[in-house]
């Protein structure tokens, strides 16, 4: 992924955390992108439960930590 295209992404996010875009898409999921890798990536959906991962789920588990995820729920629910 180029440079412009995170750039891009950063900009259209909802939110950065510790370096993790959130952007909500407009069914109500929310993308997840780890922008210091970029292949790291994942989605919840309105309830926060993971529905898909780039990765197999024990990586997702060390990528993606939880106080980023639930600091995530926590300020969404101003957002969404």
């Amino acid at each position: 992924m180029s440079e412009q295209q995170l750039k891009e992404i950063a900009d259209k996010a909802d939110m950065i955390i510790a370096n993790y875009s959130f952007t909500v898409t407009e069914n109500g999921n929310v993308k997840i992108l780890y922008l210091s890798d970029p292949n790291q990536a994942c989605v919840l959906d309105k309830n926060g439960d993971m529905v898909m991962s780039s990765m197999d789920e024990s990586k997702s588990a060390e990528r993606f930590p939880t106080k980023s995820l639930l600091l995530y729920r926590n300020i969404s629910r101003t957002i969404i």
